[in-house]
């Protein structure tokens, strides 16, 4: 990792920093490539209006110069989404000099965001969520698990890095929990319900020796040679699926976890439980699921009251 730069050549060496950072987000954090070259450009953006403004990175104030350059960025017309991108790409820059010590304090800590408003995750109805997870064959060797992963996935209201890689140690089947390492490597047992128990027993008996042929594999759930599931695949299967049932909403594998928390929250769940399950350290995070109750109380409200 970088040490202390000599800032002597101030443009080269914070050229070479972003670099170096960009390649840290790329292999350590796991970033795709997409997401990389995204950052990649808001950096050269904000080096770039340093440059215009004759800002020296290291000899100069850097939270002035970052409000200064989400200004300008407004008043250029950028929306209050895309300039609170900006601000969260250097957040993670400065927040990793500050880490590897080659700066003392992070210039963009307390800067807040935008306000951009509520922006509520798209959910499945408790009847569109039916109809997807009626969707796999279940008469063929993929279906099985297609089945037993994507009911897991909502039962369990897992992240998709999450469902990919539970191993089949994790899996508590008689008791029916499941051991979850999430974010930060953070423990939590999550319990899921009858119906995901039964397809993954059906999976384990049926689809899983079929698919592993005569690999082994530690994963519970499987695809070539023993592996895991990619994101991208568990995504490209579960919009396939969505299309056949004919749901017309953006559906991503995060669709489940926010249909789980909604759907437990107007059920009747009480927040901090529902917190528990998803791992969230900070119930704002969970808070937003209690938005979207409420909004389809509303509707609840407004279809069936006389007055």
């Amino acid at each position: 990792m970088p040490k202390k730069i000599d800032h002597h050549n101030t443009h080269r060496d914070i050229h070479k920093l972003v670099q170096i950072y960009l390649d840290y987000a790329l292999m350590e954090k796991g970033l795709s490539q997409q997401t990389i070259e995204s950052y990649r450009s808001d950096l050269n953006q904000y080096l770039a209006f340093l440059d215009k403004h004759t800002i020296r990175f290291f000899e100069s104030n850097q939270t002035e110069a970052i409000q200064q350059y989400l200004a300008e960025l407004e008043h250029e017309g950028m929306t209050p989404r895309s300039r609170a991108r900006h601000l969260v790409t250097l957040r993670g820059f400065f927040k990793y000099l500050t880490i590897e010590n080659i700066i003392e304090k992070d210039p963009s800590k307390y800067i807040d965001l935008p306000k951009i408003g509520l922006k509520l995750p798209d959910t499945l109805s408790v009847q569109e969520m039916r109809s997807l997870l009626l969707m796999p064959n279940v008469t063929t060797t993929k279906g099985l698990r297609d089945a037993a992963m994507i009911e897991l996935g909502y039962s369990a209201g897992l992240r998709v890095s999450e469902l990919i890689n539970i191993g089949l140690h994790h899996i508590q089947l008689e008791a029916g929990f499941v051991r979850v390492l999430g974010k930060g490597d953070s423990e939590r047992l999550v319990p899921f319900g009858d119906i995901a128990k039964e397809k993954i027993q059906t999976y384990l008996k049926s689809s899983r020796p079929r698919l592993l042929k005569t690999q082994t594999s530690d994963y519970l759930f499987v695809a070539r040679a023993g592996k895991p599931m990619t994101r991208q695949s568990f995504w490209k299967l579960l919009k396939a699926y969505a299309q056949k049932s004919g749901i017309t909403k953006n559906i991503k594998p995060h669709t489940l976890r926010h249909s789980f928390a909604t759907h437990l929250l107007e059920g009747g769940a009480d927040i901090r439980s529902v917190q528990i399950m998803l791992g969230h350290v900070d119930i704002s995070t969970t808070q937003i699921y209690t938005h979207l109750s409420k909004s389809h109380l509303k509707e609840l409200h407004t279809k069936y009251h006389p007055r």
